[in-house]
């Protein structure tokens, strides 16, 4: 008799339905109902159990088959907008597993397809409520991990770039807490530098505005990481070959010279470093503008007196043949 009333296997598709059931019911029961403990942890387990399809586990490794029902079981519907929604509400370690199971869901495949990112072009407030994550402390990692995530879909970090939630970063880098100013940093550092053709456009279409606030918030910001990395990170970019339009302009400009040689007096050398990475392109620019050539030779000597000194640890020849040319070129420049 038993084998008559054999409980149904849950299969993917059926933990997904299940999960959707009750964020819907969660979504809408106040904190006063009776059930809402018990369907918070029924919740909390089916989100672990998606995990594990997922993820697998020390025994287990994924299996494909089950992820790709499960995928297209998720985005059937708006299992991903509630749950992305809800997770404030969730427990922290339901929160993290829900957290992983986003993230996984932007690489898995049905039929070759990614249909994550169909579904977030379609929904991309989605996105812009990921990002206005960075502005709570409690969510502000979790939604930044989904938002990293999201972002390897090249239409999706297009729409990051072009929107005005792009500006937002320049704040969200320097928020006082540091994991989540690190973690904006990240995110920030993965839409300028994952998708190089769409950078490029962008760069190019919104040069003024985009380095504008890059140069105030970031490179002149009196906090230390928040300069260094944004040197760091600029260098990154103006040494892509695919951003060598956006360069050149860049290093043709006096007063983003100055901003460099300002870094390059900083009493910290790891900025000195990185800051002589992005000098280097203004005196190797073989058109350099005349205020820019008689700047270099107002400065000469004390130029190339810091250079004399200017030393990293251990050996690096590439670094040591730079500062030579910098040196040579600094020396020969006559004042037009």
């Amino acid at each position: 008799m038993r084998a008559l009333f054999k409980a149904k296997p849950r299969t993917p598709a059926y933990l997904v339905r299940q999960t959707l059931d009750l964020l819907i019911y969660l979504s809408h029961c106040s904190d006063r109902d009776a059930k809402r403990e018990v369907k918070m942890a029924e919740l909390s387990k089916l989100i672990f159990e998606l995990k594990l399809i997922l993820y697998g586990n020390v025994e287990n490794e994924p299996v494909a088959e089950a992820c790709a029902e499960l995928t297209q079981e998720f985005f059937k519907e708006n299992t991903l907008r509630l749950l992305i929604i809800f997770l404030p509400k969730l427990n922290l370690e339901a929160r993290r597993n829900a957290t992983q199971v986003v993230a996984n869901l932007q690489r898995q495949r049905v039929k070759s397809r990614l249909i994550a990112s169909d579904y977030l072009e379609a929904n991309l407030d989605l996105v812009e409520l990921l990002i206005s994550g960075y502005e709570d402390l409690d969510i502000a990692l979790h939604y930044g991990a989904m938002l990293k995530e999201c972002i390897r879909h090249q239409s999706i970090a297009r729409h990051v770039l072009e929107s005005q939630q792009m500006k937002k970063f320049f704040d969200y880098i320097q928020i006082p807490n540091f994991d989540i100013a690190a973690d904006a940093t990240a995110t920030f550092k993965e839409l300028l530098t994952r998708h190089k053709s769409t950078v490029a456009e962008f760069l190019k279409r919104n040069y003024d505005g985009f380095f504008a606030e890059y140069n105030t918030k970031l490179l002149e910001s009196e906090n230390y990481v928040t300069r260094r990395q944004g040197v760091k990170l600029l260098a990154e970019i103006l040494l892509d070959r695919s951003n060598c339009t956006v360069m050149v302009r860049y290093v043709s400009s006096k007063d983003n010279m100055r901003i460099l040689m300002n870094l390059l007096r900083e009493p910290s050398k790891a900025i000195q470093i990185e800051a002589f990475h992005v000098f280097k392109l203004f005196v190797a620019n073989k058109n350099k503008p005349d205020d820019i050539i008689n700047i270099l030779v107002a400065n000469r000597t004390k130029l190339l007196f810091l250079f004399s000194n200017f030393k990293i640890d251990g050996e690096n020849e590439g670094f040591e043949e730079d500062k030579a040319h910098v040196v040579r070129e600094i020396a020969e420049l006559q004042p037009k």
